[in-house]
């Protein structure tokens, strides 16, 4: 099935994600990591929590934890060893000195860009032509997979 076909059957689409999935896979596991970074033994778990921080800037371990969808407790230990290698900085917040702000060090900043702006920049190229609502289903989609694949696991 070829992206021109129009309205492919379920069997046709799953065949062609069953082929697309494994590529877009490998082609991720494949993203060169930046010299300086190499040492720093990221997981996939840093890379959502680098990639929130580049996007969106600096922000709270409370506001990490709610867009990464686990416990604040589980940012906190990731920041406390990014902190420790030297990837983000803690500081406190100007409005309220209790609160810790997170952010990416300027010395990793240009390397973590590099880094995460190809994808960055492919998913813009596939997501800006679609619709508001068409993002929304394909965002749905992924998600309902996740959760069809990690049911599955779970249940092995």
């Amino acid at each position: 099935m070829s992206t021109k076909d129009s309205d492919p059957g379920v069997d046709d689409a799953i065949r062609a994600l069953l082929l697309l999935m494994p590529r877009l896979v490998g082609r991720a596991k494949r993203l060169r990591i930046p010299d300086e970074l190499q040492s720093l033994a990221l997981a996939p778990r840093h890379l959502s929590l680098l990639s929130y921080l580049l996007f969106d800037g600096p922000m709270t371990v409370n506001e990490l934890a709610i867009r990464l969808e686990v416990a604040p407790t589980t940012v906190s230990l990731m920041v406390g060893e990014l902190s420790r290698k030297g990837v983000l900085e803690r500081r406190e917040d100007e409005a309220d000195r209790r609160r810790r702000i997170v952010s990416i060090t300027e010395e990793k900043l240009p390397a973590i860009d590099a880094w995460l702006a190809r994808g960055a920049r492919a998913w813009r190229n596939a997501l800006e032509p679609l619709t508001p609502d068409q993002r929304r289903m394909f965002i749905d989609t992924l998600h309902a997979y996740e959760l069809g694949v990690a049911t599955d696991d779970q249940q092995s």
